[in-house]
């Protein structure tokens, strides 16, 4: 994957909790300086969860506001999107109620295919005008979003799988995904213990990938990442090869 090819999105805190790593931004401030640490690092796009004072995840109005003003006041021009995971709010309706009052919109957001109420979620994120990066989780997600109109608007189609998936697995997911002739690209990516070999993996076949302290808090050498930067630049380091 030559170096104008390479894509990686930061996935920068995701769902996990200050307790994890001293460093995991949390405050609006702090999302805004690893979101560019990554960028500079080699990230082409940022993805976070913006979340209350104790670090848990937030879709409210505010919390989603301060977080993406942050990050663009930071760095103008820098695509971010934000979470719609259904953990922050799970209820279908209250989920969709809160991201209807958003008042300040991401560029687009992560929308998890199997979780409920999603496809009519989806159906509000493109007529607010934000993208709808698709997170597919295992095949019965991939066929039921293949047979959607959605699958012809979307801006990415995210394979997000588990810590025990291997690279079998992915190809297995990305034939579902490729049978939808979808114009929108896939990004594969792991967490934890899958998470490096599900990047090379992506490097190997060709699309696009992520890193952060979402999907990892470790390096490939399996020591403790300071950063999202770190995270970002051995990704790159990787994808260089193919």
């Amino acid at each position: 994957m030559s170096g104008s090819k390479i894509f990686v999105e930061a996935a920068i805190n995701g769902a996990r909790t200050p307790d994890a790593h001293p460093n995991l931004p949390i405050t609006p401030e702090q999302l805004a300086a690893e979101a560019v640490a990554a960028h500079a690092a080699g990230a082409q796009v940022v993805h976070l969860h913006p979340k209350s004072a104790d670090g848990q995840d937030s879709l409210l109005p505010e919390t989603v506001a301060a977080a993406v003003t942050a990050v663009r006041q930071a760095k103008p021009g820098l695509p971010v999107g934000v979470t719609t995971g259904f953990w922050a709010l799970p209820d279908a309706a209250e989920r969709l109620a809160a991201i209807q009052a958003w008042t300040v919109l991401p560029d687009f957001t992560s929308l998890n295919w199997h979780e409920p109420g999603s496809p009519e979620l989806a159906e509000v994120l493109l007529g607010m005008g934000m993208g709808v990066e698709v997170g597919i989780f295992h095949a019965e997600a991939a066929q039921s979003w293949a047979a959607s109109d959605i699958s012809r608007h979307c801006l990415r189609v995210m394979l997000e799988l588990q810590p025990d998936a291997d690279s079998d697995l992915a190809d297995e997911l990305l034939e579902l995904v490729a049978s939808a002739n979808s114009p929108a690209p896939t990004l594969l990516h792991g967490l934890d213990g899958s998470c490096w070999p599900l990047l090379e993996h992506a490097g190997r076949r060709g699309v696009q990938t992520r890193i952060g302290m979402e999907d990892t808090l470790l390096l490939p050498d399996g020591s403790v990442t300071p950063g999202n930067a770190a995270l970002v630049a051995a990704a790159v380091e990787i994808l260089q090869r193919y």
